[in-house]
């Protein structure tokens, strides 16, 4: 039997977010997230399309695929083609005819990350442009105004990011900052009735840090829920019991989105514990160079190996690629012709719709000890694995 199904609705419905099924053991949940532009099934992985465009895939070929949502991202796009010139097109949407739904990135990462000269303070982040080498100020209300202009459905703080390796006073820092930056965001905001900002949780792998700022986030109007600041390097193990923090805390009527989160195993234990909404470059990434994602990790298809294999990457799966081409054929295109990373991408694009379907079944915990023993067919699960899936009620078969 399925719980009974909850409701939230801001005014105007920029999101409505309506849980359809939740598993009897764990914190997953199937839901969909009205917004403006597309209805959304979640749990979701969401591609990333940088520069409003998906490396390997045309528009429509997401839309055969389903895609309901993909990521685009501020920092790339306000600076080329520009955020004005995006206004001028109609927003992102119509710019790169795509009629679905649009999350966008803050920019931030970006500039701790890739940037070599990054220097943040309270009023924003400054840095030195790869492009020009011109000095430029990245602020909450600027980020956002970039943000309105592309359109997206869904628009991301600024936050002060801060890496997982980092201890001390620097992380509180960082976490009372991206409070305080949340609501300048929330303050220039132009378009609150066609565009959803979500707040970021920040707090590093300090357990009472990270509670404080998911507590602070929660008492603000907002129509959904971050999770940042992880999978920076830290251990598995610290990394999912700040996820298991996280979605204890964040309201369970709203949407709770886990950020830069792509790995199979990674997006199984995650939705165990109550995320509905990922995004990562790995699945595509790792199709431009050759590599389909299978249940038992990745097949280097430039490998020789491969050079005589006449059966598809997976034989259960029903993806297009799957179903039409050889091992064979795609050992003789990938990294060499463009169709090859399109075909790949197809395939790596795939594992979310079967934890959607287990969950509203009631096989949730089932789906979860059949693919785990897939991936681990010796058995020999990580530790952190056995942990966090016990501490939502799912024992595997040791």
């Amino acid at each position: 039997m399925c719980f009974k199904m909850s409701t939230f609705n801001q005014r105007k419905q920029a999101l409505s977010f309506k849980i359809l099924a939740k598993c009897n053991k764990s914190k997953a949940r199937a839901s969909v997230m009205t917004l403006p532009h597309h209805e959304v099934n979640t749990p979701v992985f969401m591609p990333v399309g940088t520069q409003g465009t998906l490396k390997g895939l045309l528009p429509d070929q997401l839309e055969n695929l389903n895609c309901q949502i993909i990521l685009g991202n501020t920092y790339h796009l306000g600076t080329r083609p520009g955020a004005a010139l995006i206004k001028k097109a109609g927003g992102l949407h119509k710019f790169m005819s795509w009629k679905r739904a649009l999350l966008t990135d803050s920019g931030g990462f970006q500039m701790v990350s890739l940037l070599k000269l990054a220097e943040i303070t309270e009023k924003g982040v400054k840095f030195q442009s790869p492009y020009n080498g011109s000095e430029v100020m990245l602020t909450p209300e600027h980020s956002i105004e970039i943000q309105n202009n592309i359109g997206a459905d869904i628009v991301m703080q600024l936050d002060d990011v801060v890496r997982t390796t980092i201890t001390g006073p620097r992380v509180e820092e960082a976490m009372y900052r991206t409070t305080r930056w949340l609501d300048r965001c929330l303050k220039a905001h132009k378009n609150p009735d066609t565009q959803n900002i979500f707040p970021i949780v920040q707090g590093g792998l300090n357990i009472e840090l990270r509670t404080q700022s998911a507590l602070q986030l929660t008492k603000r109007e907002v129509n959904g829920f971050a999770i940042g600041g992880l999978s920076g390097g830290e251990s598995k193990d610290d990394f999912w019991k700040m996820v298991h923090l996280s979605t204890d805390i964040l309201p369970e009527q709203k949407p709770r989105y886990l950020m830069g989160v792509g790995f199979a195993a990674d997006l199984v234990v995650c939705c165990a514990l109550g995320v509905d909404m990922f995004d990562c470059v790995f699945p595509t990434r790792t199709a431009r160079f050759g590599c389909a994602l299978v249940n038992t990790g990745q097949l280097n298809l430039k490998r020789k190996m491969y050079m005589q294999d006449f059966e598809p990457i997976d034989s259960d799966c029903g993806c297009s690629t799957c179903k039409r081409y050889t091992k064979a054929y795609l050992h003789s295109i990938v990294t060499a012709e463009t169709v090859g990373c399109h075909l790949l991408t197809v395939h790596n694009l795939r594992l979310m719709k079967s934890i959607q379907e287990s969950i509203k079944k009631q096989e949730f915990p089932e789906f979860v000890q059949k693919f785990m023993e897939v991936l681990y067919p010796d058995k020999k699960y990580p530790q952190w694995i056995i942990d966090s899936l016990a501490s939502v009620n799912i024992e595997l078969n040791l």
